[in-house]
């Protein structure tokens, strides 16, 4: 019998790497409050990675547990720069104070994933990827804002590479999936390693 799959978010660009994939999934996005997580994990100086790890697993533990005979996909993104976690801008100021402190720097992309079936956590990865940022002008930076503003206001660091933010780099160092947000090639092999999927 398949074991059914449920993406616990409401990334569009998610779901359609897994159905571009051919994985059938059912989409239930997990209804938390992140940013008191992140905040209280900020404020015990908890690693970057481990923000974004211990928020795909909350994500996906809060699904789960509702479903527990699904395979329930948690994730999360966190932009770690210069010492600081980067969220989603609020207004096109804030994006505009974003990508200005970045542009010209590395900064780094961290996507975690996390698995849980009857309400525990079963598999998890973390990918790091990291992002060279081009020395772009204020009259580009301006104009990208005001042209993206309805679509990068949903990403951290104010950008989409899959969109017209891949313009904004010079320099990628990682996985492609990793930057648009999920894992795809490990939870592939995972799937298919317990011949949830063919391969």
């Amino acid at each position: 019998m398949t074991v059914p799959i449920i993406l616990a978010s409401q990334s569009d660009i998610r779901r359609a790497l897994l159905a571009n994939a051919g994985i059938a999934c059912e989409v239930q996005p997990a209804r938390v409050d992140e940013q008191a997580v992140k905040s209280a994990l900020i404020a015990e100086e908890a690693p970057p990675r481990d923000i974004a790890d211990a928020l795909a697993e909350l994500k996906s533990l809060k699904i789960s547990e509702r479903s527990p005979d699904a395979l329930v996909i948690g994730c999360d993104q966190v932009l770690a720069f210069d010492g600081k976690i980067l969220s989603k801008p609020t207004s096109q100021d804030e994006a505009r104070t974003q990508l200005t402190a970045l542009r010209g720097k590395a900064h780094r992309l961290i996507s975690a994933a996390v698995i849980c079936q009857a309400g525990l956590p079963i598999w998890r990865h973390v990918g790091v990827v990291q992002m060279q940022m081009r020395d772009v002008s204020d009259t580009y930076l301006n104009a990208y804002i005001a042209r993206n503003w309805d679509s990068i206001r949903h990403s951290v660091g104010a950008y989409k590479l899959e969109e017209e933010g891949v313009r904004l780099f010079q320099r990628i160092e990682g996985d492609h999936f990793h930057v648009l947000g999920l894992p795809l090639l490990e939870l592939i092999g995972f799937l298919a390693a317990r011949g949830d999927i063919d391969t």
